[in-house]
């Protein structure tokens, strides 16, 4: 099943927090995670760069981690969420707020936004996603070895008992796990993910590019 654009929250075996952002695309397969110590960004493959010209919206930075939280999206509303909690909004109220004004994708098929946050230590995280026909934010509990997750097409409403398997015990297999993992590896068109998963002072970021 193709569902576009995926964030999850998850949760280890061990009770560490996670979250998760994978890119499936079927019209711009050509791109690549860049994963830095505190942030990641979706970019171009090299010799790709003219795509940025046909779709803006294909291009950003998708997870930034801002002391204890981390925050994964498919937009420009990564960088707007994570200045509002680093001074001191409460992680629903800045998804909710960034979510609203931003709106939905103006492209071709509506694209909704999407994004999620987890925050170190927290036994709860928070999904969000704003469609042409709603907004919802939610503040979720995940069981260990669990992750819950949202698309851009299909699957783009948000449901606390869909569930899938989450084993990985790194960041690098936490992105790798989003792509080819129980829940995942059925989900079509995978091109690159990330994971930020909790660690020793604070999270560790990876990404994981296919192909």
């Amino acid at each position: 099943m193709y569902v576009g654009r995926i964030v999850a929250i998850a949760r280890t075996r061990d009770g560490r927090i996670a979250a998760g952002y994978r890119v499936s695309s079927r019209s711009f397969p050509n791109r690549m995670t860049r994963a830095e110590p505190a942030q990641a960004w979706i970019l171009p493959r090299p010799g790709h760069e003219g795509d940025i010209q046909k779709n803006p919206y294909i291009a950003y930075r998708c997870a930034l981690i801002v002391g204890q939280t981390a925050v994964v999206t498919n937009g420009s509303q990564t960088d707007a969420i994570a200045e509002k909690i680093a001074v001191g909004m409460e992680i629903r109220d800045a998804m909710a707020s960034v979510m609203l004004a931003l709106d939905y994708e103006k492209d071709d098929y509506n694209t909704p936004r999407i994004a999620a946050a987890v925050r170190a230590g927290a036994q709860t995280a928070f999904l969000g996603v704003v469609r042409k026909d709603g907004l919802e934010v939610r503040e979720l509990a995940v069981p260990e070895g669990k992750a819950i997750y949202i698309a851009t097409y299909e699957i783009n409403t948000i449901d606390p008992g869909r569930l899938t398997d989450f084993a990985a015990e790194s960041a690098e297999a936490g992105a790798r796990w989003f792509v080819n993992g129980a829940g995942f590896a059925e989900l079509t068109n995978p091109v690159t993910s990330v994971c930020a998963l909790e660690s020793a002072g604070g999270f560790a970021l990876a990404g994981f590019n296919v192909g």
